[in-house]
């Protein structure tokens, strides 16, 4: 067996909540932009805004969370990766960066 290392990586989100669709992209003064169906309610849009994060990056749901940020429109979410320039490349690519 192999060693398994699990690097973290923080992103900086901006949520629209009660938007038309979902969709993961743009910038926001250096945050991600995910818009939202779900209203920020009981941490509804939490739960949106980890779903779009992870069809967007191609990851589980399971290995993003919310960390800061929880009541906020600008959020702080933690992602475990075993691929991190790969993972932070496709953030910067929905960035625009």
């Amino acid at each position: 067996m192999g060693v398994l290392i699990v690097a973290e990586i923080r992103l900086s989100v901006r949520v629209k909540p009660g938007s038309s669709r979902a969709k993961v992209g743009g910038n926001h003064d250096g945050a991600l932009i995910v818009a939202v169906n779900a209203q920020p309610v009981d941490g509804a849009a939490n739960e949106a805004v980890v779903k779009a994060l992870a069809e967007a990056l191609k990851i589980k749901s399971r290995d993003i969370r919310v960390v800061s940020g929880h009541t906020a429109r600008t959020k702080i979410v933690s992602i475990e990766t075993e691929e991190p320039q790969q993972l932070a490349a496709r953030a910067a690519t929905l960035t625009g960066s």
